[in-house]
């Protein structure tokens, strides 16, 4: 064999280049992504959260034993981890014995950004003695045999 006929097998610098630009280009589109689904997980747990909270605060305001006054007042709340705050606005309605509730729930590190808002309509508490009916029983009681 001759020293002319000698053929190099392999890759060029220049395929080599290409495909390491290659590669790269599609690391950098799942590393893109992965921050976007973290972002997205992120809200939504976020979300999910001050829905619990806000929903648990109407229901111990429509719950409790005495009716919330008119106007606003919040609180911090420590839940799963994070501190929130808490803002509950009561305002009067048209309706004599209806209550307008609105809670909204932020970050404690940026109450200014409202995570979740919920509104609601309580009435006042039931009267000391109050007997709620009996829903179970009777005719069509729930009972199947």
């Amino acid at each position: 064999m001759s020293a002319g006929s000698v053929a190099c097998r392999g890759f060029t610098l220049l395929e080599a280049m290409v495909a390491l630009v290659i590669v790269a280009l599609g690391m950098m589109a799942v590393n893109t992504q992965l921050n976007r689904y973290v972002v997205a997980a992120t809200y939504v747990q976020q979300k999910t959260l001050a829905s619990w909270i806000a929903s648990n605060k109407l229901t111990e305001l429509s719950v409790g034993a005495t009716w919330p006054e008119v106007g606003e007042q919040h609180e911090d709340v420590d839940f799963a981890g994070q501190k929130w705050r808490v803002l509950v606005k009561v305002q009067e309605t048209d309706v004599k014995n209806l209550h307008r509730v609105d809670v909204s729930v932020s970050l404690a590190d940026d109450p200014d950004r409202i995570v979740h808002k919920l509104t609601g309509l309580i009435e006042p508490p039931a009267p000391p003695g109050f007997v709620p009916p009996q829903w179970s029983g009777g005719r069509g009681g729930g009972q199947r045999g």
